[in-house]
């Protein structure tokens, strides 16, 4: 039975396969399975696969792993429309509405995605669920100022359920408290997770109210922006079409 990387590997490589041709531009994820995506783009670039390709990345490290492996990039600031963004995600509904951000990029992620015409999601069955909010914490980029006021303002939003604000320490990357300081963003801001004891009711009510939130910065709900989903599963790689 293949590993949890080897089903990443999978959904990664499969992506770039189907959905990269040569004079794109292309948004390049973060995390544990778009790092496979992203290496796959490298190696089809040097092979001669893929030619002009122009890639965005999501984050400092995605950036770090393009430039080791020779990927030419640029910034939305001279591409604003893109072809084709694939990454990861940490929980898909049955709507294809996803939670992300547990790798903190969230706000790079989305300002990427939302840029292109397709937005390929690619994920391992584990990350399927029947509702958002339980399956894993919706993260909430906000600014440091009052964090504490800003916290108690998403716990009080109607559409938040009763969710638990915790503010992320140790490292950005994860949601685990693997230290004590506070943990710090892309943007040099913090990170808010919130936990939820029951499904989301409306992620798109709940997506507004947030992102209507004095000192939110982003939101790691990504409702009615996915293509595709890529799955990698016991029984094999499925692809779920919006």
């Amino acid at each position: 039975m293949a590993t949890q990387d080897e089903l990443k590997k999978q959904v990664g490589y499969k992506a770039v396969d189907d959905y990269v041709t040569s004079g794109m531009v292309i948004g390049l994820g973060t995390g544990s399975t778009a790092y496979f995506a992203v290496e796959r783009v490298g190696e089809k670039l040097k092979n001669g696969e893929l030619k002009d390709i122009i890639a965005i990345p999501t984050s400092i490290r995605t950036k770090e792993q393009a430039e080791s492996l020779g990927i030419p990039l640029t910034t939305l600031d001279t591409h604003s429309k893109l072809d084709v963004a694939i990454d990861g995600a940490d929980s898909v509904d049955p709507a294809l509405n996803l939670v992300k951000g547990g790798g903190g990029a969230l706000f790079r992620e989305k300002i990427v995605e939302m840029s292109a015409d397709k937005f390929v999601v690619i994920v391992d069955e584990s990350k399927m669920c029947t509702g958002l909010g339980p399956h894993f914490p919706l993260p909430i980029e906000v600014l440091p100022f009052c964090v504490e006021h800003t916290m108690r303002c998403l716990e009080a939003l109607p559409a938040m359920q009763g969710a638990k604000a915790v503010l992320r320490r140790g490292s950005s990357e994860n949601n685990k408290e693997d230290g004590t300081e506070i943990a710090i963003s892309d943007n040099n801001c913090y990170l808010v997770d919130m936990h939820f004891t029951e499904d989301i009711k409306d992620p798109v009510a709940l997506a507004d109210q947030i992102i209507k939130t004095v000192g939110v910065v982003e939101h790691g709900l990504f409702t009615e922006m996915t293509t595709a989903v890529i799955i990698a599963g016991k029984d094999g790689i499925t692809e779920k079409l919006a």
